[in-house]
């Protein structure tokens, strides 16, 4: 059992174990710091999925280790990052198995510096979720502007800075000042005021400057009405609120971010020295470019010149070449001519040749000559055909059955005109014609020797 906390360690030199010399720390610390508040920054944030909490607390010179158990993590209705910083309430205690000094936190809430910071991030998120950061929407910034609006406070090495850098750069330029608060409550009307009135007076560009301070210092920057005023204006702005490190959410809106004051005024302040010598080069690329063409336009003309001739030479030239072409065409047509000549006599030969009357006579003596032919032809012809028939008469006369009959022989025809060749081919009782040399005799078969015949006796 451990004994009072508090209670001196005997003389007697008690030695303890390391968890009892733990144990006793635990003690004492819990008794001693059971509530207390702790302001701090967070680092080293670790989410488990146990759901607890653990973080380092520390400020510039020392760190504290801190546990946030999930019963008590989930009442925290901020969102945890390292570098918040934050005011806790917790127990001191003594994790006992590292020896490690620990704070047991049961309520945390946002400190100072850490609170704006929250309300800088929910306004951040809030306005870039609107389009007010966006790119497409910031105008250029104009390269000679001839006036500018100063939207500061008239006191203070800000505008100091700013009329010296125009001074020096750019001393042509026509500076305004409308003078305004830049911290505090009351600052934030008087800006929107200002950026207002600044834009209704047509400047080419504003420069809304503030130098540096805290956050709180700067706040009145961070204000949703401030940058709203800032994305209505129409004019150019540049915004250099703090030092470089410094960010507001004007810078954000503004067209274009400047990280000093100086350096707004050097976006917009054209360097007059550089400006003289960009306008001295041009000048003497100039003039060496008016040299180089005078001096080509000068050759060019020399080469003219030398090209150029009197018009009596040129007409005289024009004259000798308009006779040469004369000759040439003479020459031309004459060839042309008798080419033709030559081609209208070939075209008369052969036409002569294809005459319809030559034609026409070699055609009648051709017509004569094959009249004196044909009576010769026919007769020869007829006195051959009659040759040929004569014989064939004779021929014929040979074989003709009229011969046989005029010799006294006579053919048998039946009923139908058919010579009767055999004494088979008629029947008894059937009519003939007996066909003599000279006439015909109808007779009727008495009996050709076949088949037995019965005479009628009446016949």
């Amino acid at each position: 059992m451990i004994r009072d906390p508090f209670e001196r360690l005997g003389l007697d030199r008690e030695v303890l174990t390391v968890s009892q010399l733990n144990g006793r720390a635990r003690v004492l610390l819990e008794d001693v710091f059971r509530a207390v508040w702790v302001e701090g920054e967070i680092s080293n944030l670790a989410r488990p999925a146990s759901g607890h909490l653990y973080f380092t607390l520390k400020d510039s010179g020392a760190q504290v280790r801190c546990a946030l158990f999930r019963q008590n993590a989930a009442r925290v209705r901020q969102a945890l990052r390292d570098g918040l910083a934050v005011r806790v309430r917790g127990k001191v205690s003594l994790f006992e198995g590292r020896g490690d000094y620990q704070l047991i936190v049961d309520t945390l809430e946002p400190a100072g510096d850490g609170a704006l910071r929250l309300a800088f991030e929910a306004l951040k998120d809030k306005l870039g979720a609107e389009g007010l950061f966006s790119a497409e929407r910031k105008r250029p910034l104009p390269a000679h502007p001839r006036r500018i609006g100063i939207i500061t406070s008239p006191t203070g090495a800000v505008i100091r800075d700013i009329i010296s850098v125009f001074g020096r750069r750019a001393p042509q330029v026509e500076l305004n000042l409308i003078p305004t608060a830049v911290q505090g409550r009351e600052a934030i009307g008087q800006i929107v005021k200002a950026l207002q009135r600044a834009d209704a007076q047509g400047f080419d560009a504003l420069i809304l400057a503030r130098g540096g301070g805290s956050l709180e210092d700067l706040w009145c920057f961070n204000e949703e009405v401030v940058a709203r005023a800032i994305a209505a204006c129409t004019t150019p702005i540049v915004s250099a609120v703090g030092h470089e490190t410094d960010v507001s959410i004007s810078d954000f809106v503004a067209d274009v971010r400047a990280p000093t004051p100086s350096a707004a005024a050097e976006l917009l302040a054209p360097d007059s020295s550089g400006l003289r010598q960009t306008l001295e080069s041009l000048e003497r690329r100039l003039l060496m470019r008016m040299r180089n063409r005078l001096a080509h336009d000068r050759l060019r003309l020399e080469g003219l010149s030398r090209r150029l001739r009197h018009p009596g030479e040129r007409l005289r030239q024009q004259a000798q070449r308009l006779d040469d072409l004369d000759m040439r065409l003479r020459r031309a047509f004459t060839l042309h001519m008798r080419q033709h000549q030559q081609h209208l006599e070939r075209l008369q030969a052969r036409l002569g040749a294809q005459h319809p009357g030559r034609t026409l006579t070699l055609l009648g003596h051709r017509l004569d000559a094959l009249a004196e032919r044909l009576p010769r032809a026919m007769r020869d012809l007829l006195k051959d055909r009659r040759q040929r028939l004569q014989s064939q008469v004779q021929t014929l006369q040979v074989v003709s059955p009229l011969a046989t009959l005029a010799r006294g022989y006579s053919i048998l025809l039946d009923e139908k005109g058919h010579a009767i060749r055999s004494a088979a081919d008629t029947h008894t009782g059937q009519r003939l014609t007996a066909r003599l040399n000279d006439g015909e005799l109808k007779v009727r078969v008495e009996d050709n020797h076949q088949t037995p015949v019965t005479l009628s006796l009446l016949d």
